[in-house]
């Protein structure tokens, strides 16, 4: 069932998730402005063009599902590899610049890491990106990554998701999966996960047993107790209104 409540304190007889397992971009770091600017760049050196929507829908993409598109559909004349050599560099060289994490990103993963709870970073983002911003979080925040180029299946197939439950150790439907993108949602609910979307770049339509909130400024470990146990909190309705519900 679904409540449009915000999140109370939890009933004492449930517990913590065992982990949460953080998508990246868009999630935590507004970096999806890196990658859209770097595919601009790609594109119209190749002589092409490349609209908004063009760049859309390739949020939360494999890096070289991503590639492949930008060869197809954007005309760049190089093998993929090479183009994901560009975007991740491209994003790279930003982020030594900045890091520019979402509002509430830092302050709730020193909240798990002080409560004890174990998190990790699943994104299609190649380690070599990932390491570096996953390094600038808070000291201790995520004990294990997984990364684009560590999975055969990326999203939205659940294999990130399983990977990085497996390398917890931790059952995964126990466990939180926050994602933006519709690839990282589908991943994250096949996976077993209970799926947070959050608003970032694209929108996070409703759906069935998908909990949504606005910024991860209204996420506070209250509300991922309800929803591991089992709770579908919609913190985007329009007509929200407090309500009592039971998992």
């Amino acid at each position: 069932m679904t409540s449009h409540a915000p999140a109370e304190t939890a009933p004492a007889d449930r517990t913590l998730p065992q982990a949460v397992l953080w998508d990246m971009d868009g999630t935590l770091v507004d970096t999806e402005p890196y990658w859209i600017a770097a595919e601009h760049e790609l594109v119209e050196a190749h002589g092409g063009t490349w609209t908004h929507e063009d760049a859309m829908s390739l949020v939360g993409n494999p890096l070289r599902e991503s590639a492949k598109v930008l060869r197809d559909r954007g005309g760049v004349d190089l093998p993929v590899d090479e183009i994901v050599a560009f975007l991740i560099g491209r994003v790279i060289d930003q982020v030594r610049v900045e890091v520019p994490w979402q509002p509430g990103a830092r302050e709730l993963l020193a909240t798990l890491r002080d409560a004890g709870v174990r998190c990790a970073l699943v994104t299609m983002s190649y380690r070599e990106l990932a390491a570096p911003v996953a390094d600038l979080a808070p000291e201790g925040a995520f004990e294990v990554l997984v990364c684009g180029d560590e999975v055969e299946r990326g999203k939205p197939d659940p294999e990130p998701y399983l990977l990085a439950a497996r390398r917890l150790g931790v059952d995964v439907t126990r466990c939180v999966a926050v994602e933006d993108s519709p690839a990282g949602i589908a991943s994250a609910r096949a996976s077993g996960a209970a799926t947070l979307g959050v608003q970032a770049v694209v929108p996070v339509p409703a759906a069935p047993g998908l909990s949504r909130t606005p910024s991860l400024e209204r996420v506070d470990l209250d509300l991922l107790t309800r929803l591991v146990a089992g709770e579908v909190v919609d913190l985007m309705a329009d007509d929200a209104v407090p309500e009592a519900v039971a998992p």
